[in-house]
């Protein structure tokens, strides 16, 4: 999906990304503007422009590295057990980062790059001459996917810049401060709301993995629910679960057929971001980045294994016994010339790649049962209801993984969830073992306000619910980017 359009924009974000071009980049400004304008022509220009955003998906700094690095490093799910593996994700995971640190910058500039190329499509689009079905289609998948990294952004950062125009040059970006979070996810809320009533349902098997109906009404679900609006959770994911017969979504039977490039765009699959192998440069790297470092082809049978994102023993330790989900999700050992070696390493992401770092694994974004249990946990939110509609929800996850039922009066303790306290663990619970290494952890604890319980003896202080801003935006735009306390 890549396309030469990046590099038409590439300096028009030069402000916002910390990324510098040539200091005659003034003189050539006109020109780049007067190509960049032309190119923009037809349907099929457009198409072209919103490849590139969905391109921006496999960036580093978005799901091809810093989304898993965040969301499962950060969190107790997964730990750096080898130096070798990186001092700056070594930094992460202990909490040691800073405005300095790679991952704050690298996730930073994927981000913005995105929503340029998705400001593109959004802002030049209505003058292009085409089809007027495709216009208002492609218009609200860049929409959808403008509205994803910025929720991405305001998760991390809090108070980012808010910028829905096209930037020209680097100067127009000075006047681009951190908006508030309130503002940013008023934006987000319009973008999905949008891209709801425009997109459809399904695609022609051509366009499977284009951001769908679904994708706008489970990721606003999942907004509402990060603003702790339950009500309107509630009733978002609740439209998506009736929309079975339109959405086609529903629990793959077995928990091992969701993931491998085998199963991708399943039926349990609302939207994922999609690699392909071969020496396209649209490989994915899991494969090689997950695998342990020291472990050979016992793992990973081409390139080399970096150890990035190893199982915690606690994290092990999670799944209950009989859980199906932990064969499918993780191993404890491997064999390597003959004998065996304890170590934790993630199977999720299992292939074999083409290339070092190129593997045909997809990353999974929303899944239906990230709606089911999110609709769970805001019923629940609303009043707590013994063995009431959030019960069926949380324990339709669970009978797939091969587990009893909890209940309000269970005479088994470790099945019982008697009150709205309970059920709130139980749901932590089952969201941690159930979407375990997909990057949801890290954001569940910080959107529960459990995060500093959970990792408190693990380093983590107060002020890192945020990220740093990275120092580079400091020190190009000190008036309007000033960081985050504590950092």
């Amino acid at each position: 999906m890549k396309t030469s359009h990046k590099l038409i924009t590439i300096c028009t974000v030069a402000l916002l990304t910390g990324s510098s071009c040539k200091k005659d980049f003034l003189d050539l400004a006109p020109i780049s503007q007067q190509n960049s304008n032309n190119f923009y022509r037809t349907g099929e220009d457009m198409k072209n422009a919103l490849s590139s955003v969905y391109s921006a998906l496999q960036y580093g700094g978005m799901y091809y590295s810093s989304m898993h690095i965040i969301g499962d490093l950060r969190s107790d799910n997964t730990e750096i057990t080898d130096p070798a593996a990186g001092a700056d994700m070594q930094a992460v995971d202990m909490f040691t980062n800073n405005a300095v640190t790679s991952i704050s910058s690298t996730t930073w500039n994927g981000h913005y790059q995105g929503i340029q190329s998705a400001n593109i499509v959004i802002n030049k689009i209505d003058a292009v001459n085409m089809d007027a079905t495709l216009k208002v289609r492609y218009k609200a998948e860049a929409r959808f996917l403008r509205a994803l990294m910025y929720f991405n952004l305001v998760r991390i950062f809090g108070d980012v810049p808010l910028v829905t125009d096209i930037i020209n040059n680097p100067q127009e970006g000075y006047k681009y401060g951190r908006e508030t979070t309130a503002k940013v996810y008023e934006q987000i809320i319009a973008d999905l709301k949008d891209a709801e009533q425009n997109l459809p349902f399904e695609y022609a098997s051509a366009d499977i993995g284009r951001a769908t109906k679904g994708a706008a009404m489970s990721l606003l679900g999942k907004v509402y629910l990060t603003q702790q609006n339950w009500a309107l959770a509630a009733q978002k994911l609740k439209e998506v679960i009736d929309a079975a017969a339109q959405t086609k979504y529903q629990l793959v039977t077995s928990y091992a057929n969701i993931f491998g490039a085998a199963n991708e765009n399943n039926r349990e699959s609302i939207f994922e971001v999609q690699f392909r192998k071969g020496a396209t440069g649209e490989g994915s790297p899991f494969t090689n980045q997950f695998a342990p470092i020291g472990s050979g082809t016992a793992v990973v049978s081409v390139g080399n294994p970096l150890g990035q994102n190893i199982p915690t023993a606690n994290m092990s330790n999670a799944y209950e016994l009989g859980d199906l989900r932990k064969a499918a999700s993780m191993r404890n050992s491997y064999v390597l010339n003959g004998n065996t070696v304890n170590h934790n390493y993630i199977i999720k992401y299992a292939g074999v790649p083409a290339a070092y770092l190129d593997s045909d694994n997809n990353w999974i974004v929303l899944r239906y049962a990230d709606v089911l249990l999110m609709y769970a946990e805001a019923l629940n939110e609303q009043g707590y209801v013994a063995d009431g509609p959030a019960f069926t929800y949380l324990n339709q996850v669970r009978t797939r993984a091969g587990l009893a039922s909890k209940t309000s009066s269970n005479a088994n303790a470790a099945l019982q969830v008697a009150d709205q306290a309970a059920f709130r663990l139980a749901v932590e619970q089952e969201r941690r073992v159930e979407l375990a290494f997909e990057g949801h952890r890290w954001f569940d604890l910080v959107r529960t306000n459990r995060a500093l319980a959970v990792l408190g003896t693990s380093g983590m202080q107060a002020h890192h619910v945020l990220f740093p801003i990275p120092q580079s935006q400091i020190d190009i735009n000190p008036a309007l980017i000033k960081q985050n306390s504590g950092y």
